[in-house]
């Protein structure tokens, strides 16, 4: 595991007037991080709905809107697929509401590898919004990917704000975990940022988070977004006092890039002022609560 650099995405929502409007849009964005020398690309959570202004006639309805998006979505996924292998990138898709054979539907975020492989991480634990009024459910696994850049973990948005998810994805081998984002508040994007920060504290790893950015009136679901990209690590050894590796400036649309060495990540776990990632079992008083089972999925 070689060290490389990340792209984290300030991405601005657009209305979208057609499914080629976006597949340039995602081939620009795509191009530019990879040209900057980027070999993961992160894009924030539910980005994928500025597709839904290619239907203006339902594009104001909440549901209709997530039903636009979900009948686009294999294509969106093509596009993802062929830009990762074009660019010999790999990159995290933004998250898209996902029908469930059962009926449900989850919040889904796919990692594109160049060689072809993929593999998705559905949102766990859903907020107020999704639960109350979008009928979005949550997911029932939880995955670490092992990749040519390292095992990557996912936790989408309000996920990462839960300690058990990441402890998951770090005990299974997670050296990064990525935290795709979509906040309507900066209260929103600090509760977020404070819990991506507090993973990578406990479990003494990278975690980078990547929000949608700009005002999008006509969409119901991402009418308001707020929040900086950025690269957390522990505040230890050679890391910056306060963990932060990278951040952008609110509200600027753009790739915020930063350097990740997971080979780092054992070192800062032996070698650190403190121990967390070793100490975690010692807060319960040895009576360790059950973590989330991980599944081990392979896209090298």
């Amino acid at each position: 595991m070689s060290a490389y650099r990340i792209a984290c995405a300030q991405y601005p929502i657009e209305a979208m007037k057609s499914l080629d409007d976006w597949r340039e849009k995602i081939g620009r964005w795509v191009e530019e991080a990879a040209r900057a020398g980027a070999r993961l690309l992160l894009f924030p959570e539910y980005a994928s709905m500025e597709i839904a202004a290619s239907d203006p006639a339902t594009m104001g309805d909440l549901d209709a809107s997530l039903r636009t998006v979900m009948a686009l979505g294999e294509a969106m996924d093509a596009h993802h697929a062929a830009l990762a292998a074009a660019h010999d990138v790999h990159i995290l898709g933004a998250s898209r509401p996902y029908g469930l054979a059962d009926g449900r539907i989850v919040n889904r975020a796919r990692l594109f590898a160049p060689n072809g492989c993929t593999g998705h991480q559905d949102k766990i634990v859903m907020t107020r919004f999704e639960r109350e009024q979008w009928s979005i459910s949550g997911g029932d696994a939880v995955r670490v990917f092992q990749t040519a850049l390292g095992p990557i973990g996912i936790s989408i948005c309000y996920d990462v704000e839960f300690p058990l998810i990441a402890r998951a994805q770090a005990e299974a081998g997670a050296r990064i975990i990525l935290a795709p984002s979509c906040t309507d508040s900066m209260q929103g994007y600090w509760r977020v940022r404070i819990g991506a920060q507090a993973r990578a504290l406990e479990n003494q790893l990278y975690v980078a988070q990547a929000p949608t950015v700009g005002m999008a009136p006509w969409s119901p679901a991402l009418d308001e977004n707020y929040g900086l990209a950025g690269l957390y690590a522990p505040s230890v050894l050679e890391c910056p006092d306060d963990g932060v590796l990278a951040l952008g400036a609110e509200g600027a649309a753009g790739w915020v890039y930063g350097a990740v060495d997971p080979a780092r990540v054992p070192i800062w776990r032996e070698e650190g002022a403190v121990r967390p990632y070793q100490h975690w079992p010692e807060q319960t008083l040895g009576m360790i609560p059950p973590l989330p089972a991980v599944d081990l999925v392979d896209l090298r």
